[in-house]
């Protein structure tokens, strides 16, 4: 997701500044143009504006406020972080950044690879309205903003509510397409008549026609990371005191799928252990 952001940023002719521990990743950047540096906190004395695209919180934290970090930069004044970090994460960024006059900025991003490489992603962007002046010029370029507040979090909050619905939609539509499969009938049509009724959802109108029917499992999103972002939001519901019987059985099924398919799985592998139970694979008819 970061590097096809990135490269958006470098094709709109920004001068990009990038790192990564990896250095593999960044050799397409650079041949397009941009520039490498040795640290985050090199990256924060060469840009006004980072933004960074992260696996996990702690890694989030450890970028932002580490001793190399982004906090020991000379130049930067707006971080962005478009990783999903959930809002207590988001909240202690922002504090740390403060102290050094930095101003912290949720936009976590949805729409997937295609969606970053095409600049068709939502952007939900929380940040004051001084930044959001800045930031929403540069970020249109990767796809529709929201504004959805201007305290530290809120944004974090919206995209956690998207990754639940999402994880909802692959963990019920499984168990809709594989009983239809155990009762005898074609998962392409299966998809095709809840497509045309009101059973249409992600899962249905993409996930599996594209990624599970041909057993290609390839959409590019990890199971540990959707069980991760899952896991945040039953936090976040909890703290808040709102209940999450739905959520509940979807991070249980999330967690099972994880555990037997491995943290590297592709999120459309949830309907594996139900086709396991139920004795069928949901795959195109054999000739």
């Amino acid at each position: 997701m970061g590097g096809r952001m990135a490269r958006r940023l470098v094709d709109a002719g920004y001068k990009l500044f990038i790192f990564d521990t990896n250095a593999a990743a960044m050799e397409p950047l650079l041949a397009a143009g941009a520039q490498r540096v040795e640290s985050p906190a090199a990256l924060a004395s060469a840009a006004e504006i980072v933004l960074v695209s992260l696996p996990t919180p702690p890694v989030v934290e450890a970028v932002a406020l580490g001793p190399d970090g982004i906090i020991a930069g000379s130049r930067v004044k707006i971080f962005v972080d478009t990783s999903t970090t959930g809002s207590v994460y988001a909240k202690r960024v922002a504090a740390g950044l403060a102290a050094k006059g930095i101003v912290a900025a949720d936009a976590p991003v949805s729409g997937g690879l295609k969606g970053a490489e095409q600049g068709t992603l939502a952007v939900m962007l929380s940040c004051p309205q001084e930044a959001r002046a800045v930031l929403e010029p540069v970020l249109s370029h990767l796809g529709k903003v929201f504004h959805v507040g201007t305290e530290p979090g809120q944004g974090q909050t919206m995209k956690l509510l998207n990754n639940l619905l999402s994880a909802a939609a692959m963990a019920i539509s499984s168990e809709a397409v594989v009983m239809g499969v155990k009762a005898g009938l074609d998962p392409r049509q299966i998809v095709d008549v809840l497509n045309s009724g009101t059973g249409r959802n992600s899962a249905t109108v993409d996930k599996f026609p594209r990624f599970i029917i041909p057993r290609t499992f390839n959409l590019g999103f990890a199971l540990g990371l959707l069980n991760k972002d899952v896991r945040l939001c039953m936090a976040e519901a909890d703290a808040l005191g709102v209940p999450m019987i739905v959520g509940s059985a979807v991070r249980q099924l999330l967690a099972i799928a994880t555990a037997s398919e491995g943290e590297d799985g592709d999120m459309t592998e949830i309907v594996k252990p139900v086709e396991r139970w139920a004795g069928v694979e949901v795959s195109e008819p054999r000739q």
